[in-house]
Order: structure tokens, then sequence, then C-alpha cells
């Protein structure tokens, strides 16, 4: 299952949000799309879903155009979980999740033992298996964020769109989020604010400027500490393991500052 965008622009109040951005994401793979705030990550993202329409250019679902497609023919296909994806519905989490089923019931489609099934996985994958009969206005934003990934999980899609899907999850669930979808079979497209989470788990980055794509590549060739620092405006250490995974270490002034004091004199050699 492929997913490209050719040449799309999109506009605002009258402003480019997106200018000119074209991409093609490979079957299989994990692709990071990250950017400081404002460069046109998320607008990508909802062009890529289907969600919006470019002003100009296309986005293309395996070879058509996705805005010639139906909304179930795509749900069918591509799950996408946004940043703010509320309901104020009185509903369980395991309900939230059987929403994901949705692209495949109807009048001669009932649901079925499977689709519980998927639906059971789907929750143990995000470890929410505990709290799935806990209605959704009890849960904490965290568990609510990864009952969106189960539910987009349960879509079984072949590809997984993801606007910054570790908001409001600690550390430990981050990690193990991105670890689970970076081993789940559809091709993954995510949206990342942590450079050290996209260069460990992504297998190419695209980084986003002014609604510009400025880089695309495998993390170790795009994550440089120039290209940091004209994008970001901070100054970095980046080093390589042996497993070629780039770590990158952020520099604050005060931090350039004691690398650059003179080292301080012993008191004995003071005259005290």
């Amino acid at each position: 299952m492929t997913l490209s965008a050719d040449h799309v622009t999109w506009s605002a109040g009258g402003a480019d949000i997106l200018k000119d951005v074209s991409l093609a994401v490979e079957a299989g793979e994990f692709l990071g799309i990250i950017g400081p705030n404002g460069s046109g990550k998320t607008s990508l993202m909802s062009l890529l879903a289907g969600i919006r329409r470019p002003k100009s250019g296309a986005v293309f679902l395996d070879g058509t155009p996705i805005g010639e497609l139906g909304r179930r023919a795509v749900a069918q296909r591509l799950a996408f979980v946004e940043q703010q994806a509320e309901t104020g519905e009185r509903i369980t989490a395991r309900q939230a999740v059987e929403l994901g089923r949705t692209p495949y019931l109807g009048p001669l489609s009932p649901w079925t033992a499977q689709d519980d099934g998927i639906v059971d996985a789907a929750l143990k994958n995000v470890d929410m298996v505990l709290l799935a009969d806990r209605f959704w206005h009890t849960l904490s934003g965290g568990e609510r964020q990864r009952l969106h990934i189960a539910r987009a999980l349960a879509q079984e899609p072949g590809i997984l769109l993801l606007d910054e899907p570790t908001n409001h999850l600690d550390i430990g669930h981050q990690i193990s989020l991105l670890d689970l979808v970076q081993r789940q079979d559809p091709t993954v497209v995510a949206a990342l604010h942590d450079l050290n989470h996209a260069a460990m788990f992504c297998d190419r980055i695209a980084v986003m400027q002014g609604g510009r794509l400025v880089a695309i590549g495998p993390p170790r060739e795009v994550l440089t500490e120039g290209l940091i620092r004209d994008v970001f405006g901070v100054d970095v250490d980046i080093e390589q393991d042996s497993g070629g995974i780039c770590h990158i270490r952020f520099r604050t002034r005060r931090s350039q500052g004691r690398t650059n004091r003179a080292p301080t004199a012993p008191l004995s050699a003071m005259g005290a």
C-alpha cells in the first residue's frame, strides 16, 4: 500500500501553510515528520489523511487521488490519530476502540467474534485491558491517547498516520507506544516533537520548515548539527552508537558558558 503527496499546497486565511510539498511513503517504513511549531506538520498530516484537500497538487493512496475515494474505502486502508480527538458520548474504553471496526460493518456485515478478537488484541497492545470497562470521561489524557492508538489498530489499516502520538504520555508509555507502532505491520507516518524519538524509531525523517519540506532521508543523514541549528535554532552535540542510531544532546547557553569558561584554580593555588 502506497501513499504520496505530489506538489501539494494548502492555504488558510489567505496564507500558504504548505508550499509545494512532495514526498512518497515507502511500503512498510516508519516515516517521521519533524519541524518547529507552525512548520506545517499537522496540516501535511491532514492532507495525507484526506481530511483536507490541497489548494494545488494531489495526495495519492495506492495510486488513486485520495479525494476520489469514499470515506469507507479510505478508512479501510488508512487510520489517522489526531492530536485532539475527543468524544462527548458516554462510552466505555472498549466501546471507543470498537469504533475502529465501523468501516467494516453494515447490514450484510454484522459484528462477529472476529471483531471482538481484533478489539481485544488492540486493547492488549496498548496496555488498556484492565481499564476496558471504564467510562471515557473518567480516563486521563494519556489513557485516552492510548485508546486512540488502539482504535486505529482495530481498523487494521495498511497505513497508520499519527499526529504527535506521545502527547500526554509519560516517558515509559512514550517509548513503549513508539516501539509498539514500530513493530506493527502497517506503514507508519508520524509527526513527532522529540528528535531523539525520531532518531530511535524512524527509518526516514522528513523535516518541515516554514511550510516547506527541507530535508528527507535516514536519521543519521538528516539529523546533523547544522540542520538542527538552522531549523530549530538550537545547538546540539550528536553521537552515533554502534547501531548507527543518533543520540542528540541539546546545549543551553548555560552549558555553553560552562564549556567556554576557564577552569577555576584550586584554593591552594589562590593564596588562601
